[in-house]
């Protein structure tokens, strides 16, 4: 489905990012694990991709940085030829009600997850434009959707998101390039693991569905959009949550 496209995949070294390059790669893509911190992890995706058949290459670079992410993207060019599919996956968390975040917590949200999804943006785009197509995918939440209690700074990036995927959708759609948004809900990875129970049954309440989705659940829509299923689809955002926004 997929075959001899290339596709990046930034924070690709766990949870929802793991699960959407071992499918991309399952799918026949050639697939960039880009990661900012742990190695070994993405060794690791790596490896569990190759052994299953695939193809795959690990790639540090935080997404923040404007230069680094300039330059990770020249290093696919020349040693791919090309970038298909790029997805915006990179994120971090730092929670805390209004009144006691710090300026330092919420800029250091708005720089990797907005910012960085700009950066990728902005340095595949002209690739992209070169090659008359691509698949440009951005991980927003369903917290950008309906805002929650705590997470203003994430909130903020992830609303935000969703606006630069919109406005990218309409320059780039006459140059045969597709940009959308899956916007998950509550989706059992790491970050969620350390709840406690009485948090999470808090939140499968509000869940029509009454349970939490699997990376997988995120993985198969980010496939799909990277399909020519999906080539008549831009500027969308596909919520995968369960029913919590409808």
């Amino acid at each position: 489905m997929l075959e001899n496209k290339v596709a990046l995949v930034t924070g690709a070294s766990r949870g929802i990012g793991r699960a959407i390059a071992e499918r991309l790669a399952k799918d026949g893509a050639t697939v960039i694990v880009n990661y900012n911190g742990s190695r070994d992890k993405a060794e690791a995706v790596v490896k569990e991709i190759e052994e299953a058949g695939g193809k795959a290459e690990a790639y540090q670079c935080s997404v923040a940085d404007f230069a680094g992410v300039e330059e990770m993207m020249s290093y696919v060019i020349k040693t791919y030829g090309r970038i298909d599919i790029l997805v915006n996956n990179a994120g971090i968390t730092r929670d805390g009600l209004l009144m006691k975040m710090s300026e330092e917590d919420f800029d250091a949200v708005i720089a990797t997850n907005l910012k960085g999804t700009f950066n990728c943006m902005r340095h595949v785009a002209r690739q992209m434009i070169k090659q008359r197509g691509g698949r440009i995918i951005n991980i927003s939440s369903i917290s950008g959707v309906m805002g929650n209690a705590g997470q203003m700074n994430y909130a903020a990036s992830k609303a935000g998101v969703i606006g630069m995927t919109k406005t990218a959708a309409r320059e780039l759609a006459s140059r045969g390039i597709t940009v959308n948004a899956i916007a998950p809900g509550f989706i059992t990875t790491d970050m969620t693991d350390v709840l406690s129970d009485s948090v999470k049954e808090s939140l499968l309440a509000q869940i029509p569905m009454k349970a939490m989705g699997e990376p997988a659940d995120i993985a198969g829509t980010a496939a799909f959009l990277a399909s020519d299923d999906a080539k008549y689809i831009t500027g969308q955002v596909i919520n995968v949550n369960g029913g919590m926004a409808m």
